[in-house]
């Protein structure tokens, strides 16, 4: 078994390598970060290979599948991805584009491509990291919760392609709420809540993938905010996620 691993130096990503490595599975790590990824590598008792890409520029998507697309892959996770906190027109374009292309861009094609290579064999899983913004529309993190949603519905909606056409490949969507990894540090903020554990959350997501569960949600309290908030008005749901976002990033430096 192999599986491939985007965002794999640090975080969720990183932890799920670990684990993957526990299920026998040899494992390919993909991030920019050299050093770390080969720090991950060398904790992993499967076999392993480092690809140090920097995945938000997409030709770089092209060029991962064009080196792995022989390994015939059982489970792909897109797990790269990064935060922006600040108001829509106070954040930087670049950046935001930036993280377009990594959250959004580089796993769609990366999904795409190996979805082909699955739905020829008729076997296969691919586990895209979403989050529990996919569910909200999330002022102060506009652009993060936007690129979450996107990968929320694509992976629902390829579910049903899939089993309209009863073809042995699955697909899954994580979602969890805070998870204590490099996000805030990189997005510019900190959780106003206490944050699930990342070994925790991959292991969790790991399994129900596994077990071909369509959109896993770790922890009880999130799943019952998940539930109880299709019940709430749009424009209430908004300004509450306003004032978490605010909070968040204010205890990051922030001016919002």
């Amino acid at each position: 078994m192999k599986a491939l691993v985007t965002g794999a130096s640090s975080g969720i990503g990183k932890e799920m390598c670990y684990y993957l490595g526990e299920l026998g599975y040899d494992v390919i790590l993909v991030a920019r970060d050299k050093k770390n990824l080969e720090d991950v590598a060398s904790k992993i008792k499967t076999n392993t290979r480092v690809i140090d890409l920097d995945l938000s520029k997409r030709e770089n998507a092209f060029k991962l599948y064009e080196m792995t697309k022989d390994e015939n892959i059982d489970l792909l996770v897109n797990g790269a991805g990064f935060g922006l906190f600040g108001k829509t027109w106070e954040t930087d374009l670049d950046r935001e584009l930036s993280m377009i292309d990594l959250n959004v861009t580089s796993l769609h094609i990366l999904t795409k491509l190996f979805l082909q290579d699955m739905v020829k064999r008729n076997s296969g899983r691919i586990l895209n990291i979403a989050s529990s913004a996919g569910f909200l529309a999330g002022p102060i993190l506009n652009t993060y919760y936007s690129t979450k949603n996107y990968v929320l519905r694509f992976t629902e909606a390829i579910y049903e392609e899939l089993r309209h056409d009863n073809i042995n490949v699955h697909v899954s969507a994580l979602c969890p709420g805070p998870v204590d990894t490099n996000f805030n540090k990189v997005a510019g903020g900190s959780f106003a809540t206490k944050a699930l554990d990342a070994t925790y959350v991959a292991r969790y997501g790991i399994d129900k993938c596994l077990k071909n569960k369509l959109v896993i949600v770790p922890g009880f309290g999130m799943k019952l905010v998940i539930f109880f908030q299709r019940f709430a008005p749009l424009k209430l749901l908004l300004r509450m996620t306003y004032g978490v976002q605010k909070q968040k990033a204010s205890k990051g430096g922030k001016n919002v």
